[in-house]
């Protein structure tokens, strides 16, 4: 090899070496979750006639509704549909988890009538969810009980399987 060619060849190794970066690459993170479906649900509720409560004042206050993807402060009023025992709603942007690849939504009301019951008001019981009765709890009789239901993307609730 020529002097020439030598320097030449070394000046092109310099000048690739120049171009190289020789900090390692950070460790590649998690994938982007795939965007939230979310539907508007209808909500219907049940109450029992007759008030259970000692202070009957009690028995004029509004039934609310809980789901367990909401946050703190969220609860829905639901409205007294006239000539009946039933108090419906709509649920805004309920997350969709069917079919289930997920755990089902958790869902409740407070309803004053039962304020003085075991529950403390608190029941799933008589609860329609996307026009699905549910028929499966978690904790039934006490003040933990909640509905279990899965929200597909036309906004009808499923049972679980």
């Amino acid at each position: 090899m020529t002097p020439l060619a030598r320097r030449l060849a070394l000046l092109a190794v310099v000048a690739t070496a120049v171009g190289c970066d020789f900090q390692p690459d950070p460790p590649e993170g998690p994938s982007a979750l795939a965007p939230t479906r979310s539907v508007d649900v209808r909500i219907e509720y049940r109450q029992p006639q007759g008030c259970e409560n000692a202070n009957p004042d009690r028995c004029v206050n509004l039934v609310w509704f809980f789901g367990s993807w909401m946050h703190d402060g969220e609860p829905i009023a639901l409205d007294a549909v006239p000539g009946s025992y039933v108090w419906a709603g709509t649920a805004k942007g309920v997350p969709v988890n069917w079919p289930p690849t997920d755990e089902p939504h958790f869902v409740r009301v407070f309803d004053p009538h039962l304020e003085d019951t075991p529950t403390g008001g608190v029941t799933a019981a008589r609860l329609t969810v996307g026009g699905q009765i549910l028929t499966q709890y978690d904790a039934p009789g006490t003040s933990k009980e909640s509905g279990l239901v899965y929200v597909d993307d036309n906004g009808v609730g499923h049972n679980p399987i």
